[in-house]
């Protein structure tokens, strides 16, 4: 199968996961316990405005009527209108984007360049000191929560260090970008570069063991080219998918790193709508959440099918 045919039934498949996904950011809105209206306008509910904007909803139609107008504003682009800020959501969710995509990035990348090298050591010298030492301590990191490892990063290089990174921000520019997301992607990658470890370990274990790699030695390659010019380029395939999933899970994890660092991304912006009960905002953000990790599985399959053409039959 070729890879345009394989990424176009890849996509297909996902058309089932994407109608799920909207009946369910359709339905948050009506599993706030009681009356949603009466929620959301809070002091300020009476009965006109209880049913004004029950109307402005089309919460007083049936449930498929609902789904059906949502749906179509949906396809327009239409998220509807913030209820705190008084302007689009989708607006609010396209501003706030970048940050978020930003960091989710950052953050897989500085967990390949961690796990990369931690793991090749560990392969070489398997059962020795430094192979217990790289698969234990990262392994003990996993037990700190994301937003401590965000808080010892910020004492530790934003305060005692002579203030190598800012303490919140997003700053202006590419430079400032990227140094002030630093520590956010840091703690990003902490979260995910132990399970790369063990698994781009595990690996390469298998592939150093094949006969090809046996015939390369055989004809006189230095053990650093067998590695990295065979080894790695094989056992990188399972650890694509790995990093996959653990990038899908790092999307509903921003949340928590955002609002440590004062990041003015997604994660924020959901935080802040739920205290100001702004639910049209808190769909758009789940929505988008929703949308992000479908397209990291996409991603993750295509370039999968890319490394290893095997998948694509």
């Amino acid at each position: 199968m070729s890879l345009p045919a394989y990424v176009a039934r890849r996509i297909l498949a996902l058309v089932p996961i994407a109608l799920g996904v909207s009946i369910l950011v359709f339905l948050l809105i009506h599993l706030i316990p009681g009356d949603p209206a009466r929620t959301i306008l809070g002091n300020k509910a009476t009965p006109e405005k209880i049913a004004l904007l029950h109307h402005e909803w089309g919460l007083d139609r049936s449930l498929p009527v609902q789904y059906a107008k949502f749906m179509e504003r949906l396809v327009h682009g239409d998220l509807g209108t913030s209820l705190f800020y008084n302007v689009g959501a989708g607006g609010l969710v396209i501003d706030k984007l970048p940050v978020t995509l930003f960091l989710i990035t950052f953050g897989g990348l500085l967990a390949l360049v961690i796990a990369i090298p931690l793991a090749a050591l560990a392969a070489v010298r398997r059962d020795r000191a430094s192979d217990h030492v790289i698969r234990a301590v990262p392994l003990v990191g996993l037990g700190f929560p994301p937003f401590w490892v965000g808080i010892v990063l910020l004492l530790v290089f934003a305060l005692h260090l002579g203030r190598l990174f800012p303490v919140g921000g997003y700053g202006e520019g590419f430079p400032e970008h990227a140094r002030s997301l630093f520590l956010p992607a840091l703690t990003v990658a902490l979260s995910i570069a132990p399970i790369l470890i063990r698994s781009l370990r595990a690996a390469l274990l298998e592939v150093l063991e094949s006969d090809y790699i046996t015939t390369a030695r055989a004809k006189g390659l230095t053990e650093r080219r067998v590695l990295l010019r065979h080894g790695l380029r094989n056992a990188i395939i399972s650890t694509v998918a790995v990093l996959g999933v653990n990038i899908a899970f790092l999307v509903g994890n921003t949340v928590i790193v955002e609002q440590v660092f004062d990041l003015p991304g997604l994660g924020q912006l959901m935080i802040n709508s739920i205290f100001q009960r702004d639910f049209t905002v808190v769909q758009a953000v789940t929505l988008a959440f929703a949308v992000l990790v479908v397209l990291v599985y996409l991603l993750t399959d295509v370039v999968h099918a890319l490394l290893d053409p095997r998948v694509r039959f």
